[in-house]
């Protein structure tokens, strides 16, 4: 009789430790929710910790953007990214690196928030101060229509990054593009022909580097790119940047 006892709670126990197992295994196919590691959601690094000399100027944080203002959702001036996007942008540093240039980073992950902001402003007609700057030659309310801005963003997604070319050693030079970032527009199609070489050939050099380490560009957006194989392409996250 105590045999059996002893039998069964041997097999109730490896019966146990396979449960266990196989919940391991099938917890790497689970997308949501997501339990916070540390600071971020697993999955999520700070850009600079993996790549340290890459240059950072998240628009959003401050005042120098289309909306004139701090974007809701932007606590802190922390770039973040999936691990796995900040990896291969690491690459990308890589190549430039030997020939003193750097990239630059206005816009990383962008919280679910923030987009509504967006949405928000875009529908209030009233405040057109930053028109003649950021899109001079289309209505306020047609940025929605023209695709400039949208109700969800892969940003939100983790995996998506707007980026220029700078000096290594200047983070103000920055390589003519033919127009600036998040200039609502013509000018900043990828397509775009009224370029001089210098900006054509700028423009080549980041299209080129970063389709090479595994982004796809954004044809209306020179500077905006998301990673191809992105690990979580139906989420749309909501933390906050800091």
């Amino acid at each position: 009789m105590l045999d059996n006892r002893i039998k069964s709670k041997f097999v109730m126990k490896k019966y146990l430790l396979f449960l266990l197992s196989l919940l391991f295994i099938l917890s790497g196919c689970i997308k949501q929710p997501l339990e916070i590691s540390g600071d971020l959601p697993r999955g999520f690094v700070y850009v600079d910790q993996i790549i340290p000399d890459i240059k950072i100027d998240l628009r959003y944080y401050g005042n120098d953007n289309f909306i004139g203002k701090r974007v809701d959702g932007y606590i802190e001036p922390k770039c973040i990214l999936t691990a796995r996007a900040a990896y291969a942008l690491k690459k990308v540093q890589g190549e430039l690196r030997p020939f003193g240039l750097s990239l630059k980073i206005y816009d990383a992950y962008r919280p679910q928030q923030a987009v509504d902001h967006f949405v928000r402003w875009s529908e209030d007609t009233t405040d057109k101060k930053m028109k003649n700057t950021y899109y001079p030659n289309i209505n306020k309310n047609d940025l929605i229509k023209e695709e400039f801005i949208a109700s969800e963003s892969s940003h939100s997604r983790g995996s998506a990054v707007d980026l220029t070319i700078v000096s290594l050693y200047n983070e103000n030079k920055e390589l003519n593009m033919g127009s600036g970032f998040d200039y609502f527009g013509k000018k900043s199609f990828i397509d775009y022909k009224d370029l001089d070489n210098n900006q054509r050939a700028n423009r080549l050099l980041l299209n080129s580097l970063m389709k090479k380490h595994g982004f796809v560009p954004y044809s209306k957006e020179w500077w905006h790119f998301k990673l191809r194989k992105e690990p979580f392409p139906k989420t749309y996250f909501n933390f906050p940047v800091k």
